[in-house]
């Protein structure tokens, strides 16, 4: 009886143990993220000091803050098909060998001409990260976890993003760039220690070391037997039945997968959050508030509601938080719009700072606990493993391309219509709201095939 009591005990503490290969997995895959969001971040507090030091005009700074956004949309477009051709984690290596010389060639660039390169460089090695990042971690995890892991991609994003935003004005840009390979390094040494996708391994027929690797991420004590069998079932039935070409996605079948992926995609990057996220300063500066201040302010609040959201997708689900996440950007849209009307108008112009400052802090963290990592989320589990290449590389470049429209168009935007550019954002997250509550599957708790069943 003492026996019992004392293993009855102790059986809370397994899950946690269990679960060490897949937090250690999950850390180095999310290093990959982190360079994202630090590259994402880094043309923001730099951005006169780059102008001042190599000359550029605003049409020359803004080809540098958006060009990363064409070297995503190639990354994007080969990155499914690398994924699924080498492997996940060879996938991640990758990225990292064009990521590293990305942000050498900008630390030491001379003129702009190694500032395009650099920045094109890293972000084909960023829209590669995009797409395997998302599919690895929700490939390793257990189902009732794999919403709060996932989420850890986003997380990562945004410290990445508070990182640059927080020391961007206390350093040199040059400097910078060199942190910037810190974790891109870091990423590759450690890439040699964890264990390839248990999913991609059943994939491509290596079923001992697909069945070795599950054993290891679940615990030695852990019976994989039925998620093993399961995961074998939906490979079998999936490869019978399409071979992953480019024209089987459009079947019938797939098209409420394909409705939701590129949808969350569209909205996400087309309700604006781009330019807050890479012009932030610029903003602040339009508004009549301190740029130094405000992105700093920004980068503060940001990884509090990264960890938060983290914590509730797993608690609340996909869509709740995706609703509330769109109608908090549209609302703090509508507030940023209002405060350059205020000015423009010169009417309570003395508040206009304050309300700028309030929509951007207000957008950004709504963006924070939902928009940003959750379309991830989705996209990584609703599309099967036989389009999941095909399917990923066409969501990525969608997001890829409209982030290019976005960063390219913003600063000529702000010039014709400062506060009409943040109204159609506004409008943009207030369809969303729509779109999800309409369309969006909850998908907390089920299993990857499960998803992709109910989606046919």
């Amino acid at each position: 009886m003492a026996k019992e009591n004392i293993e009855e005990g102790l059986l809370p503490k397994r899950p946690s143990h269990r679960l060490v290969a897949v937090f250690f997995s999950t850390a180095v895959a999310v290093f990959g993220s982190f360079c994202f969001g630090y590259a994402g971040g880094y043309s923001s507090p730099v951005e006169s000091r780059i102008m001042e030091d190599l000359g550029l005009s605003l049409a020359s700074y803004s080809i540098f803050g958006s060009i990363s956004t064409i070297g995503g949309m190639i990354g994007a477009i080969v990155s499914g098909k690398i994924a699924d051709r080498i492997g996940r984690k060879r996938a991640m290596w990758l990225s990292e060998v064009f990521c590293t010389p990305g942000w050498l060639a900008i630390a030491f660039a001379k003129d702009a001409f190694w500032l395009y390169i650099g920045r094109l460089s890293m972000g084909f090695g960023v829209g590669i990260i995009t797409y395997v990042v998302p599919v690895y971690i929700a490939e390793i995890t257990p189902k009732d976890l794999r919403g709060g892991f996932t989420s850890a991609n986003q997380l990562m994003v945004t410290i990445g993003f508070g990182l640059v935003y927080f020391i961007g004005s206390m350093i040199s840009w040059r400097t910078l760039a060199l942190i910037g390979t810190i974790p891109c390094v870091a990423q590759m040494v450690c890439l040699f220690f964890i264990p390839e996708s248990p999913r991609w391994l059943a994939k491509i027929g290596r079923d001992e070391e697909f069945e070795a690797t599950l054993h290891h991420l679940r615990g030695k004590d852990t019976d994989t037997f039925e998620e093993a069998t399961e995961i074998r079932n939906s490979m079998e039935t999936f490869q019978q039945e399409s071979n992953g070409r480019f024209l089987d996605l459009f079947q019938k079948r797939y098209t409420n997968s394909l409705i939701v992926g590129v949808g969350l995609m569209l909205l996400q990057q087309l309700g604006g959050i781009c330019s807050i996220l890479y012009y932030s300063g610029s903003i602040f500066e339009e508004a009549g508030f301190s740029s130094v201040t405000g992105t700093k302010i920004l980068a503060v609040i940001q990884v509090p509601l990264a960890f938060a959201g983290l914590f509730l997708m797993d608690k609340c689900g996909r869509r709740p938080l995706l609703v509330v996440s769109a109608a908090g950007m549209s609302l703090f849209f509508f507030l940023l719009g209002l405060s350059f009307c205020l000015q423009r108008v010169n009417c309570l112009e003395q508040y206009a700072p304050v309300l700028a400052l309030i929509g951007a802090l207000g957008c950004s963290s709504a963006f924070t606990i939902g928009m940003s990592g959750i379309p991830w989320v989705i996209m990584s589990e609703i599309f099967p493993i036989n389009v999941k290449a095909i399917a990923g590389s066409l969501v990525t470049l969608i997001n890829w391309s409209c982030a290019f429209l976005i960063t390219y168009t913003f600063n000529f935007a702000m010039q014709w219509s400062s506060a009409g550019v943040f109204f159609f954002f506004a409008c943009v997250c207030a369809l969303t709201v729509l779109f999800t509550v309409k369309l969006v599957p909850e998908t907390k708790g089920r299993t990857l095939e499960e998803i992709q069943a109910s989606m046919m």
